[in-house]
């Protein structure tokens, strides 16, 4: 029944991207390196952690800013976020990419063409700019450009919407430089990944790498001491009951995580970007109160901490102790090393082009 829905849908952006492509609708380009990290699918690629281990690889060498929407912040319009940034006014993501690496420039802007000339006038000093989850937002055109795909459903294997989780034609790829095929098994075989590069089947200019998630030590959302309060191993999870209370697009892997680590796992399942209230908090305290004994505890994502942060003083209050999980990324075998190389390949010939411009 959605079929031919989602033949319209494809034909109106396939008409859209040929307009691009053909120069009918003109993109903006800059000379600054701007690197793109998106994905063909709506969400559960894993953009953040891998944004977040660039932001890492770049930020001790270059003057590194982030640029995202703000998909589900309270504002409109471009912010460059300061102190006084929350989750409400920039959106979860951008919130966490401030806390996490407060050095880099964090701007939020629906018109990503006409936020990062904004960007750059309030900080001239930038060397490069990343942009989150922009892979369809043709008006600006990156010099770089990642495309996620996850290992249990590469987008070869999708549909557009609404018959699938597309949001443009899986021939569409062709725009991407590099490929990364994220949350894939830690024990990847060789074999594997010669299938799965052979029915994406990647052009010569393209080269396609593999990451795992990986899950560090968790750490408190709260303390009633203002001392700063150690991470703690996953053996902190053994013998115990754990509510999970998640509003990210895809917490299956978490989920299986815990369930490897903890006794029994309740999830208090919310939409991406949920923005929890009053009424959400008291379900999940009567979630953990029905569960018998005392031996458990409520785990939550670093993206949802962000939003439930807020409710910080209330968490102390009932006496309910929740951590965050923090999630990374880990490049499958040498992969790391090659994709690291590409990304300051790409910096460095780009500067050097715009420094020969200058002279």
């Amino acid at each position: 029944m959605l079929w031919p829905l989602a033949r319209i849908y494809q034909a109106v952006t396939d008409l859209r991207n040929y307009l691009f492509d053909k120069k009918m609708i003109r993109s903006a380009s800059f000379e600054i390196p701007i690197i793109s990290v998106g994905n063909l699918s709506v969400g559960g690629t894993g953009k953040t952690p891998h944004i977040e281990y660039i932001l890492h690889l770049l930020k001790y060498v270059y003057q590194i800013g982030t640029l995202s929407r703000g998909y589900g912040r309270r504002s409109y319009g471009f912010i460059l976020a300061d102190q006084t940034a929350t989750a409400a006014s920039i959106g979860d993501e951008p919130m966490l990419f401030k806390l996490k690496h407060p050095e880099a420039a964090v701007a939020v802007g629906e018109e990503r063409s006409i936020a990062v000339p904004r960007m750059l006038q309030e900080r001239p000093d930038l060397d490069v700019i990343l942009l989150d989850d922009a892979y369809q937002h043709r008006a600006l055109q990156p010099g770089l450009s990642i495309l996620l795909t996850e290992y249990d459903n590469l987008f070869t294997r999708d549909e557009v919407l609404p018959a699938g989780w597309l949001r443009e034609s899986k021939k569409h790829y062709h725009r991407a430089d590099m490929i990364v095929i994220t949350k894939c098994p830690s024990a990847l075989s060789g074999i594997e990944k010669l299938k799965i590069k052979g029915e994406i089947n990647p052009y010569p200019y393209q080269h396609v790498f593999f990451s795992t998630m990986d899950y560090g030590d968790m750490y408190p959302l709260v303390s009633n001491t203002d001392q700063p309060v150690a991470a703690m191993s996953d053996e902190i999870l053994k013998g115990k009951d754990v509510v999970l209370v998640s509003g990210i697009a895809n917490s299956a892997k978490l989920v299986k995580y815990l369930e490897q680590k903890a006794n029994k796992v309740y999830e208090s399942r919310y939409k991406d970007h949920h923005y929890f209230d009053e009424y959400d908090l008291e379900n999940i305290r009567e979630t953990y109160r029905h569960i018998p004994g005392e031996n458990k505890l409520i785990v939550t994502t670093e993206k949802d901490a962000v939003r439930l942060w807020p409710h910080r003083s209330w968490f102390l209050a009932n006496n309910i102790p929740i951590f965050v999980q923090p999630i990374r990324i880990r490049f499958l075998d040498n992969d790391g090393e090659l994709f690291d190389a590409d990304i300051i390949k790409y910096i460095e010939v780009t500067r050097a082009k715009l420094l020969s411009k200058q002279e």
